[in-house]
């Protein structure tokens, strides 16, 4: 539900205006939109079956959920798979006659996968909705991402006989569909197409064509694409500067990339993250883990804060060398700092202090990670068993196997035999092992 702020209103508008009738109505605040009692529950609930019951058990106590409940129901259960309960909802709301609105069926193109998506795309004028252009994207979208291209131009060339015009986003789909073929030919005349309908090119579509011009090695006919877009005045944005400079590292030329970034400020675009992280993901390629630290450094002393990309780079290089203690501290240094670790970081510093030995610390990192709600691969888990159990931390095992046991992670062979031989031991604890995953033996 979208909560609209309401616009400020000046207590006593009398004070600036002294000669206003001292009978008029002050205006009134724009009310917030009453809250659902059911889909403010629904988003504490991750069970989708429970989520399920959740909406029945409403209805039966005489809620009448209306179109945002069945909206809020339908992205849960999506999200989660539940493909058989989300057409059980879209058969009440047709029943119903229930006018559905696009962004509900965007969202489940995403997740149904592209044959169901265009079933359902051809089916959404039966909810009482209007398709536009966004859904014929996201349809496309999904068609492309899922190496589903002849399909994606099939759509894409009835798109004007089904009502539909093209807009730049839809261009921009299919010559990156092109382009993921390695038809530079055929994506150029996309792009010519889109001049000739008179659809302005994006950053985006430059991006593209320029990013796959930089990974054949073409680097002068990126630039070329590069001074096009200045006379056709569009401005380069850090990704259009970022994609020539993997080009340049790609090809050994580092000092170039390097000079290129700091000369993006005088062509009107300042230096960001991602253009430290390509430096610095050539760096690491490079062995020269410790000259991405000192650009790490450069890049907070210019004023540019790094984000959870920029910052894993460094993890993934440092874990690679055998230094997840260090990467552990970039990932202390990373919250400190207000940027939130993601799933990658925590994989990445909890795997690496496994394979270095440093269980007890491994296990920290895993229980903010689970805390976060992120959660770690099996070997990850399983590897964290047996280590702290080698080291003697019986309880530390527990709760990594509690934690197995609550994903329906199982421990593997090898990991098995490590909780039976410890269990053998004289350490009556250890044998309290065996209690903690029963399931897992079957």
């Amino acid at each position: 539900m979208i909560y609209r702020r309401p616009k400020t209103i000046n207590p006593n508008p009398l004070l600036h205006h002294a000669n206003a009738n001292t009978h008029a109505e002050k205006p009134r605040p724009r009310e917030f939109r009453k809250t659902i009692p059911f889909v403010t529950q629904l988003k504490t609930v991750e069970d989708p079956e429970e989520a399920f019951s959740l909406f029945h058990r409403y209805k039966q106590q005489g809620f009448r959920h209306y179109y945002p409940s069945y909206a809020a129901l339908l992205y849960k259960l999506a999200r989660s798979r539940k493909f058989e309960a989300v057409e059980t909802i879209l058969a009440h709301m047709k029943e119903t006659e229930m006018q559905c609105r696009e962004s509900v069926f965007i969202a489940l193109f995403q997740h149904y996968g592209p044959s169901k998506a265009v079933e359902l795309f051809n089916r959404m004028p039966q909810f009482n909705c209007t398709r536009t252009v966004q859904s014929l994207n996201a349809l496309l979208n999904v068609l492309v991402d899922n190496d589903r291209f002849d399909e994606a131009n099939h759509v894409f060339g009835r798109s004007y006989e089904m009502g539909f015009r093209p807009n730049t986003v839809t261009f921009n789909i299919m010559v990156k569909g092109w382009l993921a073929k390695g038809e530079w030919t055929k994506a150029c005349e996309v792009f010519d197409e889109m001049l000739h309908k008179r659809v302005q090119p994006s950053v985006v579509t430059y991006n593209s064509l320029i990013g796959f011009l930089c990974r054949k090695g073409d680097f002068d006919k990126a630039v070329a694409l590069l001074e096009d877009m200045g006379q056709k005045g569009k401005r380069a944005n850090g990704v259009t500067y970022a994609l020539l400079m993997e080009g340049l590292c790609s090809a050994q030329k580092y000092e170039e990339a390097k000079k290129l970034m700091f000369d993006m400020a005088y062509r009107g675009c300042k230096p960001q993250a991602v253009n430290f992280g390509v430096l610095m993901n050539d760096l690491g390629k490079r062995g020269k883990v410790e000259d991405a630290k000192a650009l790490l450094h450069e890049m907070k002393k210019r004023g540019i804060k790094p984000d959870v990309v920029t910052y894993n780079i460094l993890v993934n290089y440092l874990c690679k060398e055998s230094k997840a203690v260090e990467a552990y501290k970039v990932l202390l240094e990373m919250q400190i700092g207000g940027c939130e670790p993601n799933a990658a970081t925590y994989r990445m510093v909890v795997d690496g202090l496994c394979q270095t030995g440093d269980f007890e610390v491994g296990l920290s990192v895993l229980n903010a990670m689970l805390t976060s709600k992120h959660s770690p691969r099996s070997e990850t888990f399983n590897c964290l068993v047996v280590g702290l159990l080698k080291y003697g931390n019986v309880d530390g095992a527990c709760f990594v196997m509690e934690a197995m046991e609550k994903r329906k992670i199982e421990l593997d062979l090898q990991s098995w035999e490590t909780v039976i031989t410890s269990a053998c031991s004289e350490d009556k604890g250890v044998s309290d092992l065996l209690a903690v995953l029963p399931s897992s033996c079957i």
